[in-house]
């Protein structure tokens, strides 16, 4: 009878062997260690079924037709558990876990398709930020690095501009008339700027800023257009102005309306005196050219004009030297445009020293040149500046008197074209 009592034993010390193997695992020990502690357990147990051997011996019929139940009991209590184990681990009673797990099979597939969506959407949303951020960072840098070129760069025309004035004073030293065969009329053509630091020995000549930067210029006779001042003489129109402007108009085709209107319009805004009462509603005075929009000329006629005209803070003479023909066409009472074009080309071959040299090679006494001369005081100094892409241009006007030569306004950036009125 001793294989019953051995078969018999067998699930309560399979039993409790899983369970020492699973407490053993959650609580992190070896599972040696738990089955050393339930050893007296086993042997109690083995003591009390030895003792209970005459009850089972008086049914062996029982233990001879069940078998196959007391060979399959260790599996099933292992089974149960496990599962009892299981459904503590996760908060449930065991009936009720297998029951939610029974009924609903796809939960546990659903949970990870959710969890896995939510992890695409934390990584695209952290993406989206870091990209963000980054294109942040590239346009402040972009913004601050274009920023310190266009500073530099306005520096290193206020240089050029110096060296324009240098250049304007010692021709004013050399007095004399003024023409376009002189130092100060020549063009600067577009020449890297490092051509002009070649004579410093300690620079960087192979810097790449150096060698990718073109610099630029032109000085232009202010003397060589009309004057719009010339318009308004002591408080009043000055018939001489009036009628150089008159003539320039016709020629141009444009409308003696509108000249009529600037002239009214200056005098208003030149006459600053006490007995005017007017004076709070009189047009703001213009500085420049670009502005004689706010007296009255329309953008169209402005941007024809452009060419022929300036304002200056005095009234001036034309040069005869430097001014074209469309201009001396108009400045000189008596001169017709053929004229005009043949005292171009007489002055090209030896410039007027003198307003009498111009006035015998037209055949003409001095009184009949108007308001003429070879000597200018007003110039326009224009700077360009391009690195790469960039491009800073600089427009100032300098007043040259003697061997003194100062700059009266300076205006950063191209110099303004009028365009069409708008509708």
């Amino acid at each position: 009878m001793t294989p019953p009592f051995a078969i018999a034993t067998s699930p309560s010390v399979i039993a409790n062997e899983v369970k020492q193997s699973m407490s053993a695992q959650l609580h992190g020990l070896p599972r040696c260690a738990r089955s050393d502690e339930t050893k007296p357990v086993v042997a109690a147990s083995s003591t009390a079924m030895t003792t209970a051997s005459p009850a089972i011996a008086t049914s062996p019929s029982v233990i001879a037709t069940s078998p196959s139940v007391i060979a399959t009991s260790p599996s099933v209590i292992a089974n149960e558990v496990k599962q009892s184990m299981s459904a503590q681990l996760h908060g449930l009673p065991r009936s009720t876990h297998s029951a939610q797990r029974r009924a609903n099979p796809g939960a546990t597939e659903h949970t990870r398709g959710a969890a896995l969506l939510s992890a695409m959407l934390t990584v695209a949303l952290v993406a989206t930020l870091a990209a963000a951020s980054l294109w942040q960072q590239w346009r402040s840098v972009e913004v601050e690095s274009a920023e310190r070129l266009r500073v530099q760069s306005l520096w290193v025309l206020i240089g050029a501009q110096d060296w324009a004035r240098l250049i304007l004073r010692e021709d004013g030293r050399n007095g004399g008339a003024d023409h376009l065969a002189e130092p100060w009329a020549v063009p600067l053509a577009e020449a890297r700027l490092s051509t002009f630091l070649a004579a410093d020995k300690g620079a960087a000549m192979d810097s790449e800023t150096l060698t990718q930067t073109f610099l630029s210029g032109q000085i232009t006779d202010l003397h060589a257009r009309l004057n719009v001042r010339n318009l308004i003489e002591g408080g009043k129109v000055s018939l001489l102005g009036w009628q150089a402007f008159e003539k320039l108009f016709e020629k141009l085709q444009l409308p003696l309306a509108e000249l009529n209107l600037l002239t009214e319009n200056l005098r208003f805004a030149l006459d600053t005196s006490a007995e005017n009462g007017s004076t709070k509603f009189a047009p703001l005075m213009p500085r420049r050219a670009s502005q004689l929009g706010w007296l009255g000329l329309s953008n169209a006629t402005l941007a024809v004009l452009s060419p022929y005209i300036t304002l200056l803070p005095e009234a001036t003479k034309v040069n005869l030297n430097t001014a074209d023909a469309m201009v001396l066409y108009a400045s000189i009472p008596t001169l017709d445009l053929a004229q005009a074009q043949r005292l171009v080309s007489v002055r090209q071959l030896s410039h007027f020293r003198t307003v009498a040299d111009a006035a015998s090679a037209l055949g003409l006494t001095v009184s009949q040149m108007g308001a003429s001369d070879v000597s200018s005081s007003y110039f326009e100094v224009h700077g360009r500046l391009r690195q790469d892409q960039t491009v800073v241009e600089q427009v100032s006007v300098v007043q040259r008197n003697g061997s003194e030569v100062k700059t009266l306004w300076r205006d950063a950036g191209p110099q303004w074209q009028p365009g069409k009125p708008l509708k």
